[in-house]
């Protein structure tokens, strides 16, 4: 084990090796998502995804090795019973920085099918990473502003309606749609900024969960709500690749989504619109408890 190491240098070295495992399995991803463009058949389109998702799987694997490698962090995680890969699951997460992401991947990783994250459409452009994503079939979004859809009111919808292309392709494979409801990391600032009514967590934007749900019609039965606390005090991706983060506390609520919210049109369905956002902030308000008491257990 390599745990003696000075933090920045086990830092640079997971960082390195992360690089290097990704260009490892890039390839794959890269040919199965040009085989996918050349040849657009179902029976293609099927195999390559289930190529392109064992791959990612594998990638997660070895870079949450690298806490095992590098770091004796104490996992304390609660909730992963009767978890299954042949499930559809909408997933979400308090979002304090970025190290949640690899937490979060480490614990479900092959517990639950791959998570699909929704991407900036502009990250499509990185090079070779965007044609990953795509290969995986990762949700783009583009976002428009309120004063850009003043001037062209036509832009309005456009990025529900990406939503719902993208969930059109989960209906054939099981898959695990991520979505942090607060929409950005939570820091003192934006918290001060919004005024949150919350005292651990943003206000959360309900509209891209609704829509998901309004998509996948009757496969997606379950919420996993992922409350993440860090005992340390230290929370960002550096600090967790550096070995600052010594302990992690994790709990996943497996939540029934109420039948009647499937097959909604949240955009055009007021009195859906209202009760799926009441839903959603009671969640957030057990959830914002859930959080003062696993801090008060520390």
């Amino acid at each position: 084990m390599l745990r003696f190491l000075p933090g920045p240098l086990k830092g640079s070295l997971i960082v390195l090796i992360v690089i290097l495992n990704t260009l490892v399995w890039m390839p794959i991803l890269v040919v199965g998502a040009l085989l996918k463009l050349a040849i657009p058949a179902p029976l293609v389109r099927k195999i390559t995804t289930r190529l392109s998702i064992a791959s990612a799987t594998n990638w997660v694997s070895i870079n949450s090795f690298m806490f095992v490698l590098f770091h004796r962090i104490e996992w304390d995680v609660t909730g992963l019973e009767g978890l299954s890969r042949d499930e559809w699951y909408l997933v979400n997460s308090n979002h304090q920085s970025w190290a949640d992401i690899p937490i979060v991947q480490k614990v479900l990783n092959r517990k639950v099918p791959m998570l699909k994250f929704f991407l900036k459409q502009e990250l499509i452009w990185v090079p070779f990473l965007g044609l990953c994503w795509w290969a995986l079939d990762f949700p783009f979004m583009k976002r428009f502003s309120a004063e850009q859809i003043r001037k062209n009111p036509s832009l309005a919808g456009k990025d529900l309606e990406t939503t719902r292309a993208a969930c059109e392709k989960f209906k054939t494979t099981p898959v695990s749609v991520f979505n942090f409801l607060e929409g950005t990391r939570n820091t003192p600032e934006k918290h001060a900024k919004q005024e949150s009514p919350f005292r651990n967590l943003l206000k959360p934007k309900a509209g891209g969960a609704a829509f998901v749900l309004g998509s996948m019609g009757e496969q997606m039965h379950t919420m996993l709500d992922i409350t993440i606390i860090y005992p340390d005090g230290q929370n960002s991706a550096w600090d967790l690749v550096c070995g600052r983060i010594q302990k992690v506390r994790i709990h996943i609520r497996t939540i029934d989504i109420p039948k009647h919210f499937i097959g909604k049109d949240y955009a055009n369905d007021e009195g859906f619109k209202r009760e799926f956002q009441s839903w959603i902030n009671d969640l957030w308000l057990e959830k914002d408890a859930l959080i003062d008491e696993l801090r008060q257990q520390l």
